[in-house]
Formats: C-alpha cells, structure tokens, sequence
C-alpha cells in the first residue's frame, strides 16, 4: 500500500479545483482534459519536456502505466490512470468537511503571523498551573505563549543559551542567601543582564491521599514511617526546594522512601498518589486538588519570569506585562487553589505585583557583597576575588 503524506501553499488567492492539490493528479486531470501532452502542459503553463518527464517518472515509482503513449493517437489514461483520478476525487469528495476544516484552522494560524497586533512569546518554565491558565488567557487577546514545561534550571540555562524570549522559576519567599536555590539559580542570574519579573505566589506542600489515610502532618513524617515518596526530576526548582527543606528539617535525603524516583510535573506526582503507586510528594496545590487529593501546605513561594534586559521593551514582553497587571487576570489568579492565599507576613499580597518588574538583588538577595572591614586586608598591589555568597 502507498502512502500519503499532505503539504499545503501559501497563495494570494484559492484555486478553484481540489480541495488539496497533488502534482500527478493535476498532470492526469490535465492530459484527460486537454487531449495531449503538448496541450496540458500549455494548460498548466509549464514546459512539454517537464510534463512528459514527469509523467514517466511517476509511472516508474508507481509501476504502473498512466498514459496510452500511441503515437498520432489522441492522448489518452490508462485504465489504471482513470481508477487513480476517480479514486483522489472520489476522497476529497468524502474529506471535504475535514478538509475545509483542516485549511481554515492553518488560515487562521497564519494570519497571526501578518498581524502586527498579535505577538508569540516563547516561554521555557517550570510546571505551573497558573502558567496553564494565563496561556489560555492571553490567546484571547493577540498574545500566543509558547510554552514549553522543564525544570527551573533549564529553563533559565535556555533562556541563556537564547533557545528561548522568557523563563519561569521559582523560590521560597526572600530566600537565604545561603540556601541551595541560590547555589542553582546565582550563577545562572546576573544583575544588570537579567529582568525579574513577578508572576505569583503560590503554596508548595504535600500532596497525599484523599481524607489523608495515613494522618501525614509533614516532611518528618515520611522517614520515620516508610512513606513511598514520589520525587520530581532533578533540575526542576521542586527538587531543589525539598532538598533545602530537608536540610532545614535535618532529614537525609537517603531516609526518604523514593527519592531517588523522578516524575516530570506537578500533575505526574498527583497521579502517582491518585492510582496507588506513591503515597506522598512534593507539589502545588493545583495539581492535588485537580486529582481530589489531600494537600499539607508547607511553604509559600515565588514565582518569578524572567528576561534578558535588552528584551524588556520588546513588544511581546510589553503585552505580557499589560496582560498579567490586569484585573481580568487577577481574578483567574485568585480562583486558583493555592494561589489566592493570604500574603506572606514579609510581603505585601504577591499576586497584586504580577507583571511588576522587580529588583533582582532586593528580591533574590543573594549578591550581597557586604563584608566586615576587620576581615577585608587587600593589598592594592595583589587583589583578591570576593565571593557574593
């Protein structure tokens, strides 16, 4: 059996024939129309030469005759040639619904591209709920996000590389400067090259069977008990906030059932608690909610974008921030689970700053170069590196 595969034009205007055109079957309509080679390629404005090439050429690949090649006879299909028109047409006759369909959706994609009020903004980022809902948000007022979900630190490492406009990661409010997210994410954000931008805030906990069956009240729960913990991927800020959680706690990472098991989202550690496989893991409660989960709230946190300086200004950074300082989208932050929550007792309610652009060192306070005099002896004739930490 042969196979299909469908391309498509880009054309100032429709032509009036088939639904999808193919080369050999425009040559066959063509010939059986016209009544020679010579005529059908003047028909089709193109040379006799290409036309009669062609035409072997395809029986060649199919195998089979398609033109009765008598000469001084009026040009003619073979039966085989007759069959493989009247099958094509009889097809796009029964496809021309999914077929005009299929055409006006590719239509309407292509006309955001001439539009100078539609923007698209390639964005790499952590698994978020929130950023779900704004994508389906902003598609409604000329701004496509093209998001594609992966851990915190490699979205911020893309966003270097220049693989993408914009990042998302997050932290733990006002982070120790000493903690491990400020180990993964100082080197990879540089003040004066990057623009923090405020998203949400939101709250990370555990998430556990529905009712909680096994009364779970925290981190020291898990490895005193053998609790199957699900874990998520390594380079995702998730993976990061548990470990600095359990070092706070001072519970080895060797103690928790699971951990070295890694899931991809939110969504995934749910699902693993919802069918049986895990009984606890670290997430939002978005995603525990969506499943008809138990949730332990333990942490509230950040959720930042960030940019290159020198994209700021550009237009589908600028229609980004218009949308997240909108009151239409403080209305979706604050229906989401997890995310409408008081604000924390250091901060005013986080939320009402997204599409802020912050400070990165008062926000991320992990540049902090201050260092007591007593212990600073630099020679000016051999001086020394300083470290920020």
């Amino acid at each position: 059996m042969h196979k299909v595969e469908l391309s498509y034009l880009l054309t100032a205007q429709r032509g009036k024939d088939a639904l999808i055109r193919n080369p050999l079957m425009d040559l066959l309509h063509a010939v059986r129309e016209q009544g020679s080679i010579s005529k059908a390629a003047s028909a089709m404005q193109l040379s006799y030469r290409h036309v009669w090439g062609a035409l072997r050429e395809w029986e060649q690949t199919l195998g089979r005759g398609l033109i009765v090649w008598d000469k001084g006879q009026r040009a003619r299909l073979t039966e085989f040639g007759e069959k493989l028109l009247w099958s094509e047409r009889q097809a796009q006759a029964r496809l021309a619904p999914q077929i005009e369909t299929l055409r006006g959706d590719i239509e309407r994609a292509f006309a955001s591209a001439f539009d100078d009020n539609t923007h698209v903004l390639t964005l790499f980022a952590s698994h978020d709920a929130a950023l779900s809902a704004l994508r389906d948000q902003t598609s409604q007022h000329g701004l496509h996000l093209d998001i594609r979900f992966m851990g915190s630190v490699d979205a911020i490492a893309a966003l270097n590389a220049g693989r993408c406009m914009m990042a998302g990661f997050h932290t733990q409010d006002l982070p120790s400067r000493h903690s491990l997210s400020a180990a993964a994410y100082r080197k990879l954000l540089k003040p004066g090259l990057h623009k923090l931008i405020s998203f949400a805030q939101r709250s990370q906990g555990l998430i556990v069977a529905k009712n909680n069956p096994l009364r779970i009240t925290g981190l020291a729960d898990i490895p005193s008990s053998q609790l199957r913990y699900v874990n998520r991927a390594l380079g995702t800020g998730t993976r990061v906030l548990l470990d600095d959680l359990l070092r706070q706690a001072g519970i080895a990472a060797q103690d928790i059932n699971g951990y070295a098991s890694q899931e991809p989202s939110h969504s995934a550690v749910a699902q693993a608690v919802a069918s049986g496989a895990a009984d606890v893991g670290l997430g939002i409660q978005a995603a525990a909610y969506e499943k008809g989960l138990g949730f332990i709230a333990l942490t509230q946190e950040r959720y930042h974008l960030v940019c290159l300086k020198s994209e700021l200004d550009s237009k589908p950074v600028q229609a980004l921030l218009s949308e997240l300082q909108s009151q239409a989208w403080q209305d979706t932050l604050q229906a989401l689970p997890g995310y409408g929550g008081k604000p924390s007792q250091s901060n005013a309610d986080i939320n009402t700053q997204s599409g802020k652009v912050l400070s990165l060192r008062a926000t991320l306070p992990w540049w902090n170069y201050r260092v007591k005099k007593t212990n600073l002896k630099l020679s000016q004739s051999q001086p020394q590196d300083l470290d920020p930490t």
